[in-house]
């Protein structure tokens, strides 16, 4: 089958979101719950994504059944690829239930089910023809060495059909100790064109003391790489060879902070591949980051371009 070539591309899994009505109602109790929201990190990047005009496809996997058929129908209604996303039947949609607590954190179960049926013979070669850039993220290369190897295929097909890449470290401790995370992501790091870690993520990987002294390494290794740290509500600092530049956030109220980094990423290489210079990326990353936790809901608060740009002035 042929597809018309894509801005981005994406891997991982694929699940939806149960959540409490409130805060301070934990998971061990009986309680309400609303839902079911799609969600799984690379499906909430690429809805963003697509909402802000790019052409996205992505890759992962669902169970036969209601909550499959709810990501399937957000799928649609963002105009997503989805080609690349397998029904399992005999297995359960990926499920995320989730709590939350008073100091702003949040508690989780997950029952990966289908989503983390990832393996390399899914991904299609022809989603790879014409790619711009392929995005991946750490929790997916966490959940098993069949997901690895997909990402380490997807990296190649990505390679071999000239698409650029951006890596999300979204390091999951409670998934993979940072000592394997650091073994395991650091041929992604190194290929990495667009590397999107916290700073905590890259003193933690590249083992240096400081932000500084880690963007330099990795940009000694590789001058054309763009690093963007973020930084949650402070906005993020965008490191190239010409130095290091501070991009604020923005002021909103949170709901739900779910989704929030997933759409940082998505705003920023929406805004990188339309041609903005990398302050004017960050900036349209910080705003959809922000939008992203004022409602609830994993997908929720991921803004169409006019919204964005409107929330964008009315904070200038």
């Amino acid at each position: 089958m042929t597809y018309g070539p894509l801005d981005l591309l994406t891997v991982g899994e694929a699940l939806v979101e149960v959540m409490r009505t409130g805060i301070g109602q934990p998971l061990h109790q009986p309680g309400p719950f609303i839902g079911p929201y799609p969600s799984g990190a690379p499906f909430i990047f690429a809805a963003q994504a697509a909402r802000l005009g790019m052409q996205v496809g992505a890759i992962g996997s669902v169970g036969q059944d209601a909550f499959g058929q709810c990501l399937l129908d957000q799928l649609a209604e963002d105009h997503i690829t989805a080609s690349g996303v397998r029904t399992l039947p005999g297995h359960t949609t990926g499920v995320a239930f989730v709590a939350y607590n008073a100091d702003g954190s949040r508690n989780f179960v997950f029952s990966l089910g289908a989503g983390g049926e990832l393996t390399p013979d899914m991904l299609d070669p022809a989603l790879f023809e014409g790619l711009r850039c392929l995005h991946l993220m750490g929790s997916t290369l966490s959940m098993s060495q069949q997901a690895l190897e997909t990402g380490r295929a997807a990296l190649e097909l990505a390679k071999e059909n000239g698409a650029t890449f951006s890596f999300d470290p979204n390091v999951r401790p409670e998934m993979l100790p940072l000592d394997q995370a650091r073994e395991i992501f650091a041929s992604f790091i190194a290929a990495a064109d667009v590397l999107i870690p916290t700073a905590e993520e890259l003193i933690a990987l590249t083992q240096q003391p400081d932000v500084i002294s880690a963007a330099d390494h990795l940009l000694s290794v590789k001058p054309s790489r763009i690093i963007v740290v973020t930084e949650g509500a402070k906005g993020c600092t965008v490191y190239n060879r010409e130095g290091a530049t501070h991009v604020p956030g923005f002021s909103i109220t949170e709901v739900d902070p779910t989704g929030a980094g997933d759409c940082f990423d998505a705003g920023f290489l929406a805004g990188w591949l339309s041609g903005s210079t990398l302050v004017d990326a960050a900036r349209l990353g910080n705003a959809c980051g922000a939008l992203a936790v004022t409602k609830q809901g994993p997908m929720a608060g991921a803004a169409r371009l006019a919204a964005v740009r409107e929330f964008m002035a009315s904070q200038s």
